[in-house]
This record gives C-alpha cells, sequence and structure tokens, in this order.
C-alpha cells in the first residue's frame, strides 16, 4: 500500500482491518467457533483493545518480567510468548503490534528509520503472544537499495532486476504477510497449525 505522510498508515490500516476480521468471524461464525470451543474450551481472544508498542518498549516489558534481552536483539518465540502474557496481564489484550525493529534483525530492502538508523521502519503482529503477521516499510529508491544490499553483504547483481524495478520512480509504500492458519490457530487457540490445513505440509508429510 501506498501512503501520504508515515508508514504508520499502513500499519493502521492492517490493524483497523484484522480487527474488523475478527469481530466478523466472531458475529457471523459465533457457532462454529462455540463447535470448535466445545472440544478445545479455549478463552475468547481480545482483540478490540489493540496496541502498537514500539521495540525499545517492547523489550522494557521483557525486563519487566525478568528476562534478559539486549537492545537489538531479536525476539525468540520464548520471548514472544513471554511478552504476549506481559501485554495481556498490563493491557488485557491479546492482539498487538511491535514497531521499530533493529535494521540488524531485518532484510535490506528494509527502510531504516530515518531519525536512528539502528532502527527500522519494521514491524511485526502479534495474537496470543505469537506472530501472525510481518511487514514494513521497503525502501523505495533504487540507488539507496543498491547501497543497503551491500552494506548487508548482498551482491547488486544477485537482485539487478528488482533493483531496476525502481529506477523509474516508486510511491513510498508498505505493507505485510499474513500467515492465514497461523490467524485461525491463535484466533481459535488451538496448539498446532495443522489443525487449521486441510492438508498440512511438513518436512515429513508432503503427500495427499
Amino acid at each position: 500500500m501506498a501512503f501520504k505522510e508515515n508508514y504508520h498508515e499502513v500499519l493502521d490500516v492492517i490493524m483497523h482491518v484484522l480487527s474488523e476480521v475478527f469481530e466478523g468471524l466472531e458475529t457471523r461464525y459465533q457457532k462454529d467457533i462455540e463447535i470448535v470451543n466445545k472440544q478445545f474450551d479455549v478463552p475468547k481472544a481480545e482483540y478490540k483493545n489493540w496496541k502498537i508498542f514500539s521495540f525499545p518498549e517492547a523489550v522494557a516489558l521483557l525486563r519487566e518480567a525478568g528476562a534478559t534481552h539486549g537492545d537489538f536483539e531479536d525476539f525468540a518465540t520464548a520471548d514472544e510468548i513471554l511478552l504476549g502474557k506481559t501485554i495481556k496481564a498490563k493491557y488485557g489484550t491479546d492482539f498487538y503490534a511491535i514497531d521499530k525493529f533493529p535494521t540488524s534483525v531485518r532484510p535490506f530492502y528494509t527502510m531504516p528509520d530515518p531519525k536512528d538508523n539502528k532502527y527500522s521502519n519494521a514491524y511485526d503482529i502479534f495474537l496470543r503472544g505469537q506472530e501472525i503477521s510481518s511487514g514494513a516499510q521497503r525502501i523505495h529508491d533504487s540507488d539507496m537499495l543498491k547501497k543497503n544490499a551491500e552494506a548487508f553483504g548482498v551482491t547488486v547483481k544477485s537482485i539487478q532486476s528488482y533493483a531496476d524495478s525502481f529506477k523509474y520512480g516508486a510511491w513510498p509504500h508498505a505493507g505485510c504477510g499474513l500467515g492465514l492458519e497461523r490467524v485461525v490457530m491463535l484466533f481459535l487457540g488451538l496448539k498446532d497449525v495443522r489443525q487449521t490445513c486441510l492438508f498440512p505440509r511438513d518436512p515429513q508429510r508432503l503427500d495427499p
């Protein structure tokens, strides 16, 4: 999605859309959810009072909860789960986003924060303490993209066609990638993503 002033326009749209999706599921498919809950008995996901935290705010919350976490260290799964429990206890929501991830833990095509290039215009979205989406503002300037690729050890030749696509100008833009099975799993509070796939695939199962 292109934006006018700031990539937060995109993040705001994503959070509102997902919130509306969750509400639509609750209002239109309540009977189906009740059938699932008879087997798994999981508390309803709290999503209406969603929040957006900066990465440093999230690190501070982890440290309050007793975790040892570096200022620019990426979140491990255990960190995410602890953070989810902490946010639920403190803010009453299962649905939130973490913004401004460190540049060092994001791909070369992620736009750095113009005020502090140690951080980036990148975000993850969480439900019940697990990631359901990752997104960012992407670099839309061809020269900047090439320079950043080299800084990350990526040869320009290997991304030449991608870099060339921005040569004639592109609007500032951001977006996200959604894992729909993960959304269903975490919205319903299931334990395994394979419970949300008709034909789940993993390294040991490719057929059917």
